[in-house]
């Protein structure tokens, strides 16, 4: 009896020791990719990171920050929200500013009345009042209009609008929050970021990309540039128009939202844009694969 159990757990063992190695040996079939790896459709090209931008004529997107120092009073736009140029963004407390501008305002009118008295007594009798009294309230009238003015152009600061046409990109503040010429406090990276970012009118956007300098002589003439953008995690291949070269070589920089990290290599800014229109998914900030071909 004893012997015949040790043989059933002998031929157990054998059978799971060989059902074993039959499933750890199978090689497993790779699964197809999600979407095809980046390759480019030219003979011959230049590789390139590249980010995605609002189209200007320089810099990237627009940055605002306030000029005035309090907290937040309203926001009064929305992220991804066209406004035109002038509209009201975002108020600041001013209830300082304001007091001063009312007490311009009061300072003015007592100067002004101050000089028509003065200007109504010296035209019935000249010798009523000194011609100085007389100037000196002139003078007196006019400075206060030139403060009541300057008080005016301080609280207008406590109003950012947008400085041109444009998208709302992002805004790093709400209704509370603290902010001064340093832009706002954000506590996730415990730095000062722009109050508001902006792009210009996104009937195109502009890919700035970052070849390396050891590819730079071969690069085509500008005539003689095409270029094609990668989306990344799709197969949408987009065509590029050339716009520029910012003819600076600087360091590279890691492309993300803070742009710190450096390494020991250069690299030359190329510009190029595309339509928008059929792209919707498309939005500034993002990173691609860009190939620089020659025509």
């Amino acid at each position: 009896m004893k012997n015949r159990v040790l043989f059933v757990l002998a031929v157990i063992g054998v059978l799971a020791g060989v059902t074993a190695a039959y499933l750890l040996g199978r090689t497993p079939r790779p699964l197809p990719p999600a979407f095809a790896p980046a390759s480019s459709t030219y003979d011959t090209a230049i590789y390139a990171n590249g980010i995605i931008e609002s189209e200007q004529p320089g810099g990237s997107n627009i940055v605002i920050y306030p000029q005035v120092s309090g907290p937040i009073t309203q926001v009064l736009v929305q992220e991804g929200q066209a406004v035109t140029r002038g509209t009201p963004l975002v108020t600041i407390d001013d209830a300082v500013p304001r007091a001063n501008f009312e007490l311009a305002q009061a300072s003015l009118k007592t100067a002004q009345d101050q000089y028509t008295k003065r200007l109504a007594s010296y035209g019935i009798d000249p010798k009523s009042i000194s011609k100085d009294t007389l100037d000196t309230a002139k003078d007196t009238a006019a400075q206060a209009q030139a403060a009541l003015k300057a008080a005016n152009a301080t609280l207008a600061q406590y109003a950012i609008k947008a400085p041109v046409d444009g998208v709302v990109l992002a805004i790093n503040t709400t209704v509370g929050s603290y902010v001064s010429p340093q832009g706002a406090y954000d506590p996730y990276i415990q730095q000062f970021s722009p109050l508001l970012v902006m792009s210009a009118e996104q009937t195109y956007l502009a890919v700035r990309c970052y070849v390396d300098e050891i590819l730079i002589a071969r690069l085509p003439t500008p005539e003689h540039i095409r270029a094609q953008m990668l989306i990344h995690g799709s197969d949408i291949k987009v065509p590029l128009e050339f716009v520029r070269v910012q003819p600076y070589v600087s360091p590279k920089i890691q492309l993300s939202n803070q742009r710190q990290e450096k390494v020991d290599l250069r690299v030359l800014p190329v510009v190029f844009r595309f339509e928008k229109k059929d792209l919707p998914m498309v939005y500034p900030g993002q990173l691609v694969d860009v190939f620089i071909g020659q025509k």
